[in-house]
C-alpha cells in the first residue's frame, strides 16, 4: 500500500472497523474493570503478557483489565489512547503474518504527566497486580550485585519525594504506602524483565529503598509483600514503517500501536501471589514453586547466545539474526556454544527436554519473516551481558570447563562498544555507560582519531574488565578469566569476528 494512501485509511478505533475474519476481542471492553498495572507498556508487553490476558478475558470476561503506564515516553500513550486502547499483534512466521486485535489493555497513561492518576490505580483495592517489564537498566540497580543505586538521580529525587516518584521503584513503594496507610492489602509485584531470580531482586531493591524513607512500611512489605519471580519468553522485533503498512493493507485499518512478534512464547510463574490471580493456567501460563531452572535456561541459552549473535553478527556485517544463522559456521558456532559452554551449567526441570529446546530455539532465531536486527539487540549490553554470558562463566570457571566461545562474545562486545566497526562505520551506542566506554577508548590510547591502535588492546581491556558494576570483584579480579578475554580481544581486532568464528569452530572439529 502507498503510503500515501494510509493516510486515507480510517484508524483502529473500534472492533467494528474490523472485516469478519480479523479475530478481536468478543467481551464488552467498557462493563470490565482494571485489576492489573503494568510499568513498561512496550512492545514486548504488548506481544506477551497482554495477549495472554486477552485469552483470558475471551473465555472468562473478568475485572482483570489492564491500565498500562510509560515512565519515559509518552510515545506509546499517543499510539494507543486515541485507538481506544486497541491494537495488532502480527505472529509472523514463513508462511506470513497472523494478525489479532488485542482489547485486554484498558488505557495507557504517560506517568511524568499523569502521575496522580497512575497513584491513584496503584491505591485502587481493585488492582490486584503490579507487572513490569522495564528492561534490565530501568531498576536502577547495580547488575553484578543487584544492590540499588542510591546515586541515580532517579532514586535520588524519590527517596527525597518518594510520595512523588519519577522510577518503577518509587511508584511501586509510593503505591504500596497508600495501600499501607487505607488499610489495604498489598498487590502483588510480578517483574518479567530478563533479570535472574527477578522476583527477589525486585523485592530486595523495594526493601532497601522503603527502608529509607519509612521502617514501618519497610517492615509491611517485608511481611506481607509477594513478589513472585517469572521467566517470559517471546521474540518481538522493532515494527518498520513496511510493517505497518502490511498490517493496514490486510486491517483495512491504520493501527499506529501494532506489535510484531515470533508464534512461539512461554510464560512461567512463581507461584506465589497476595490477593489472587488471573486464569493463568487456562491459557497455557506455568505456576511453579521452583522458576529457577526456566529462567537460567532461558536466560543462558537463549539471551546468552541472542546477544553473542547481535554483537559477533553486527561485526561481521549481518543486519539481522536471520541472516548470521544462514551462515553454516556461525550457526555450528552458536550450536557448539550452547552444547559445550551453556548447558553444562543447567540443572533442568524433569518438564523440560533440553535437546529439543535448543533446537527449537534455533529454529526460532532462523526465521527470516522476524528481521530481528542485530543493532536492537546489542543495546544495553552493559545491563545485559551479567546475567546472560558472566554467570554462565563463573560456573565454567568454577568447574574448569573451557568457556572459549563465551570469551569470543564478550570480546565481540568490548569491540562493538568502541563504536567504530569493523568497516570503519560509526556505531550509535545505546547503552547507560556509554560516554564511559568512550572515556575508556580514548584514555588508554585503543581508539585515536576513530581508528584502532591495536598496540594498546591490554590497557582497553583491562579498563573495561575494572568495571565493577558489570564483571564484579570476582571475575575483575580473576586471572584465568582476564587473561582469556585479554587474548581473545587481541585475537578478534587482528582477525576480526569472521575469521575468529571459522578459527574457533574448526579447533573443536
Amino acid at each position: 500500500m502507498n503510503p500515501e494512501k494510509t493516510e486515507r485509511v480510517p484508524r483502529l478505533t473500534s472492533v467494528q472497523l474490523l472485516a469478519e475474519e480479523i479475530p478481536k476481542p468478543s467481551y464488552d471492553r467498557n462493563s470490565l474493570k482494571v485489576g492489573i498495572v503494568h510499568f513498561g507498556i512496550g512492545a514486548f508487553h504488548r506481544a506477551h503478557q497482554a495477549v495472554y490476558l486477552e485469552e483470558i478475558l475471551g473465555h472468562d470476561p473478568s475485572d482483570w483489565m489492564i491500565c498500562g503506564v510509560s515512565l519515559l515516553h509518552s510515545t506509546t500513550r499517543d499510539q494507543m489512547s486515541p485507538q481506544n486502547s486497541l491494537y495488532t499483534v502480527a505472529e509472523r512466521s514463513e508462511r506470513g503474518d497472523s494478525l489479532k486485535v488485542i482489547g485486554s489493555v484498558k488505557e495507557v497513561l504517560f506517568a511524568p504527566k499523569e502521575q496522580l492518576e497512575v497513584l491513584k490505580r496503584l491505591a485502587d483495592f481493585q488492582t490486584k497486580l503490579v507487572t513490569l517489564t522495564i528492561s534490565e537498566k530501568g531498576y536502577c540497580h547495580d547488575p553484578s550485585s543487584g544492590k540499588l543505586l542510591k546515586k541515580h538521580p532517579d532514586i535520588l529525587h524519590d527517596l527525597a519525594n518518594y510520595q512523588f516518584p519519577m522510577s518503577a521503584i518509587g511508584y511501586l513503594v509510593a503505591g504500596l504506602d497508600l495501600r499501607y496507610k487505607a488499610g489495604l492489602p498489598p498487590y502483588t509485584v510480578l517483574s518479567c524483565d530478563n533479570l535472574p531470580e527477578n522476583g527477589k531482586m525486585l523485592k530486595n531493591l523495594v526493601l532497601e529503598f522503603s527502608k529509607i524513607v519509612n521502617p514501618e512500611l519497610n517492615q509491611w512489605i517485608a511481611d506481607k509483600g509477594c513478589f513472585p519471580s517469572s521467566m517470559v519468553d517471546r521474540i518481538v522485533p522493532a515494527v518498520t514503517e513496511n510493517d505497518k503498512l502490511s498490517i493496514t493493507e490486510q486491517l483495512k485499518c491504520r493501527d499506529e500501536a501494532a506489535v510484531i512478534c515470533e508464534p512461539f512464547r512461554q510464560w512461567v510463574i512463581e507461584n506465589k501471589f497476595a490477593c489472587g490471580l488471573p486464569d493463568f493456567q487456562s491459557v497455557g501460563v506455568q505456576l511453579t514453586d521452583d522458576i529457577r531452572p526456566y529462567e537460567e535456561m532461558k536466560l543462558r541459552l537463549l539471551n546468552g547466545t541472542h546477544s553473542t549473535i547481535a554483537y559477533l553478527g553486527f561485526l561481521a556485517g549481518y543486519e539481522y539474526v536471520s541472516d548470521a544463522m544462514l551462515d553454516s559456521t556461525f550457526l555450528k558456532f552458536i550450536r557448539e556454544m550452547m552444547d559445550e559452554e551453556i548447558s553444562p551449567t543447567l540443572k533442568t526441570h524433569p518438564s523440560i527436554d533440553l535437546a529439543e529446546y535448543k533446537v527449537a530455539l534455533l529454529d526460532r532465531f532462523k526465521n527470516p519473516g522476524l528481521r530481528h536486527r542485530t543493532w536492537q539487540i546489542a543495546m544495553d549490553g552493559s545491563q545485559k551481558i551479567p546475567q546472560r554470558l558472566l554467570n554462565t562463566v563463573r560456573e565454567q570457571i568454577l568447574h574448569k570447563r573451557p568457556f572459549s566461545k563465551i570469551s569470543l562474545a564478550l570480546a565481540a562486545w568490548m569491540r562493538f562498544i568502541l563504536g567504530v566497526d569493523e568497516f570503519g562505520k560509526a556505531i550509535e551506542i545505546c547503552d547507560p555507560m556509554s560516554e564511559r566506554f568512550n572515556k575508556i577508548a580514548f584514555e588508554t590510547g585503543l581508539l585515536v582519531s576513530k581508528k584502532i591502535v591495536f598496540e594498546n588492546s591490554e590497557s582497553y581491556t583491562r579498563a573495561i574488565l575494572d568495571i565493577t558494576e558489570i564483571f564484579g570483584e570476582d571475575l575483575s579480579r580473576n586471572s584465568i578469566f582476564c587473561t582469556q578475554i585479554q587474548k581473545t580481544f587481541t585475537r578478534l581486532l587482528e582477525n576480526k569476528s569472521s575469521h575468529s568464528i571459522d578459527k574457533l569452530v574448526k579447533r573443536v572439529e
